[in-house]
């Protein structure tokens, strides 16, 4: 006999809509998670910690390209998910959320887990909902579903009462997908925007986060390759294009390699493309403020939000990108003497960027003053581990990063360098430590077949370290390269560099994530030169074929700056900088 409670209804909802993942914690009552499991085509990732849970359905949306659902309930397990959702909201991550409301009877009276779930998320999210009714529950679902994938995407939460789960099954009717919706931008605008772009000498373009849903990739490089112009991309925005394209640069703002931030500089116009160009991706790039800017977005909210562009088109990536490549496309600015001159300069900064950061690094002296007591492997650099990754990997892995101070060596290009194939995960403008983890699981579960790393310092680690039972028992194969400091690198970085104590950010006691990892049938090595971590990459490619985690340490000094950091702080004073 069919179960037709009504957590078997909204599970049946979410899955008809097309979510395909619930990720959560078990209730003290058989809730969505259960009646999940029972409905063909939704999995069910059972973690930790609720938080983890958040991160883990961004890394599985990443992948997957499907909204995911974050199952909790009333009180504590919604406020420990809240970290998580901040990152989601900061992404734009497709996440649906879905908790229990206590009984009417408590609310106002001391009730058992009480708390205002719609006031404490309502920053977050882009829409919430109280379903009261049975008959509002189907409707409901498939809402957030929508607001979840369409516009730009994010978190929604839906609180079900308690009287809807206690009271009459609502009624389930099977529904095609929701479907994400496309538009174009006003036609005359379009032409406007073009007709800027093709007057311009020194147009950049800059795709951002948005653009991979969109799957704006092939009309991003089309209208790249119309205009001549050198592309980069947000952290968010990595993969869009291949990054051995003779027109990529790497990444924007605090992650853009030298001598590519000397395309930025003397830009005369910007196309922004899928981006809210955040405070990260502007970063060290002061001449953006006085440059013609076209800006590109589903979401209108995105206009306006950090500079004033000369044109808003408010369109999806694909099809706006599109339309303007249409609009240039009968009189190509890369045709022109001046655009062959352009594609001249970015070859040469492409060329000078491999031979400044693809050439054996030479170590800071072992004796170095600011060298760790007692640390060892110094000759091993964190661009030289890697590139060794890399090589061992390949450029379409999926590739989970976290943003301490060490492991930003790979946002650089092309120090790493992926291509279109790639799925690249990394933490929003929020830039929550112990994100990675969690999010590698949730990217592993969604498509099995790739190799997921994870690039991260030893303080993001231990704080992930909830997620690493779940990897276990999904039998996920995770290759984790731990740059380790001893302690947090980022908040060191900014004391040395305004002569303030850096005592409480360094670890004094034993690390334990090693020996927890080979508890649970992980493998682990210690990396101090380049023969090490090549054979323990080797051993690495095994233990994934075998479902395990393999979690490979090589020790880092202070000094191993990534460039982008140093540049920026060269050029701002360090109170300025985000923590």
């Amino acid at each position: 006999m069919t179960d037709t409670r009504p957590w078997h209804v909204a599970a049946l909802t979410l899955a008809d809509a097309g979510c395909d993942v619930v990720v959560g914690l078990p209730s003290d009552e058989p809730g969505l998670m259960d009646a999940a499991r029972s409905v063909p085509g939704l999995r069910v990732l059972g973690v930790r910690d609720q938080r983890a849970g958040a991160c883990a359905a961004i890394g599985h949306a990443a992948v997957s390209g499907r909204p995911a659902v974050l199952a909790v309930t009333s009180g504590p397990s919604f406020a420990n998910a809240l970290t998580g959702l901040l990152e989601a909201s900061s992404l734009g991550a497709p996440v649906v959320v879905v908790t229990t409301r206590v009984p009417v009877l408590g609310i106002g009276r001391g009730g058992f887990q009480y708390t205002d779930q719609a006031a404490m998320a309502g920053p977050l999210t882009k829409w919430n909902v109280l379903v009261e009714d049975p008959r509002q529950l189907t409707w409901a679902l498939r809402r957030a579903v929508h607001l979840a994938v369409n516009g730009g995407p994010g978190v929604v939460l839906v609180e079900i009462a308690d009287e809807v789960l206690r009271g009459p099954t609502p009624e389930h009717r099977p529904a095609p997908p929701v479907r994400r919706l496309r538009c174009a931008a006003d036609t005359e605008e379009v032409r406007r925007a073009a007709r800027l772009l093709a007057a311009a000498r020194r147009p950049v373009v800059v795709a951002g986060g948005g653009c991979k849903p969109a799957g704006a990739g092939p009309a991003v490089r089309r209208l790249a390759e119309l205009l001549g112009a050198p592309v980069f991309t947000t952290a968010a925005g990595r993969g869009v294009l291949d990054e051995e394209h003779p027109l990529a640069c790497g990444l924007v703002g605090l992650y853009t390699t030298p001598p590519a931030d000397g395309l930025l500089a003397d830009a005369d116009a910007v196309l922004a493309i899928g981006s809210r160009l955040e405070e990260t991706a502007r970063m060290g790039w002061d001449a953006l403020a006085e440059t013609t800017l076209v800006h590109v977005d589903i979401d209108p909210a995105a206009f306006y939000t950090a500079l004033e562009p000369e044109v808003a088109l408010l369109g999806d990536a694909a099809v706006v990108a599109g339309q303007l490549a249409a609009e240039l496309q009968a009189d190509p600015p890369a045709a022109t003497e001046a655009g062959a001159a352009r594609l001249a300069e970015v070859a040469a900064v492409r060329e000078e960027m491999r031979t400044r950061h693809l050439a054996p690094a030479v170590p800071d002296a072992p004796d170095a003053p600011d060298a760790p007591e007692g640390r060892d492997g110094r000759e091993l650099t964190a661009p030289e581990a890697l590139r060794l990754l890399q090589e061992a990997v390949g450029r379409d892995a999926t590739l989970v990063q976290e943003n301490g101070l060490h492991d930003m060596w790979g946002y650089h290009h092309p120090v790493v360098s992926v291509d279109a194939r790639a799925r690249v995960i990394t933490p929003g403008e929020q830039t929550m430590v112990g994100f990675g983890l969690p999010a590698a699981v949730g990217a592993a579960l969604a498509d099995r077949s790739r190799r997921t790393v994870l690039v991260c310092g030893d303080g993001a680690l231990e704080m992930g370290l909830a997620a690493l039972p779940t990897a276990v028992e999904e039998g996920l194969g995770l290759t984790v390269l731990v740059l380790d400091n001893g302690g947090y690198g980022w908040p060191r970085f900014v004391r040395a560099e305004e002569g303030a104590p850096d005592t409480l950010t360094r670890f004094t006691a034993p690390a334990h994530t090693e020996a927890a990892v080979r508890a649970l049938g992980g493998r682990t090595a210690r990396c101090t030169s380049a023969e090490d971590l090549a054979n323990a990459l080797d051993d690495a490619a095994k233990t994934h074929a075998e479902g395990r985690v393999t979690v490979l340490t090589v020790p880092v000094r202070d000094t191993d700056v990534p460039v982008g950091v140093r540049r920026v702080f060269a050029a701002a004073p360090p109170a300025g900088a985000a923590a």
